[in-house]
């Protein structure tokens, strides 16, 4: 399996997308931004006269995005290209027959123009945009965007899953610095008990200063420790290579590697042990930052 395609598995839940174009009935922009969050969340921001293509837009979001709150924002300005413009009769019938009729009350002459009626509110209709044909210039639009944002969110995921897999691999190197220093920290606290011991005169056989050791060397054994902390390094290796959108279980294992290094760092006697749990504590913290961008 190639690091290429397992990391193009990873997808960021950041990323912005900007699609603009001129349809056969006007000019549109489309802008779709999205970031981190639990589930799936869609809003949106769309002229008055296009709010029926919401159902629509959430639909084809929610069939290729798992997770992020996605913001989407339509720009669009209807073409003025062979635009019909309609007459209503009726209204200017009734004006004329009103400007009549003060005309004559006043006994003056009417002066109502053409030019004054066409002024008047609601004398000149534009007719109303073919929703259909402009909803399905726009859903091309929209898919375009959709591509876009995902090709996005698939660049920024493939940088989180290199960083992920750095991250671990520092993981590795110290946890098998830890496991080839155990030994050697168990003899010089046996050591240590020994000539401690010695120095207070305690006169103990030799059966039961191993058992006193053996008791000890077992509060400050990690090799359980260390043994999960491989197999959840395994465990994350294996998700970041998933099909699937594995956010929420790389922020599990991040939770389950954090608490090995808790123990660890609890049961450490030496320094350089010790320094090793807040190294490890640093790096599965700048993966669980990370980790919150995935979808």
């Amino acid at each position: 399996m190639t690091s290429k395609v397992q990391q193009l598995n990873i997808h960021s839940m950041t990323a912005f997308a900007r699609v603009q174009d001129e349809g056969a009935h006007g000019n549109y922009a489309w802008e779709l931004r999205s970031v981190n969050h639990r589930y799936l969340e869609t809003q949106f921001k769309l002229p008055e006269s296009l709010r029926p293509l919401e159902p629509v837009l959430r639909e084809k979001i929610r069939s290729r995005l798992a997770r992020g709150k996605v913001d989407t924002h339509l720009h669009f300005q209807a073409s003025t290209r062979d635009v019909e413009l309609g007459v209503n009769a009726d209204k200017v019938i009734a004006l004329k027959k009103a400007a009549l009729h003060i005309a004559n009350l006043a006994g003056l002459e009417c002066t109502l123009t053409t030019q004054q009626l066409m002024q008047w509110p609601g004398v000149l209709e534009q007719a109303e945009l073919d929703y259909d044909a402009v909803a399905a210039d726009l859903l091309l639009g929209f898919d375009r965007a959709l591509d876009a944002l995902q090709l996005a969110r698939e660049g920024e995921g493939s940088k989180l899953a290199q960083m992920l897999r750095q991250r671990i691999d520092q993981i590795d190197v110290l946890v098998a610095r830890v496991r080839q220093r155990m030994p050697e920290v168990l003899d010089e606290h046996r050591r240590r008990i020994e000539t401690r011991l010695a120095e207070l005169e305690v006169d103990l056989d030799s059966d039961r200063l191993t058992q006193e050791v053996v008791l000890l060397a077992q509060k400050v054994d990690v090799a359980e420790e260390l043994d999960r902390l491989c197999a959840h390094v395994e465990e994350v290796r294996a998700t970041l290579g998933k099909p699937e959108p594995c956010g929420r279980r790389l922020d599990f294992l991040m939770q389950e590697l954090n608490r090995e290094a808790n123990t660890l760092g609890s049961k450490s006697i030496v320094v350089d042990v010790s320094q090793a749990a807040v190294e490890l504590k640093v790096l599965i913290e700048q993966m669980r930052e990370q980790v919150q961008n995935i979808e």
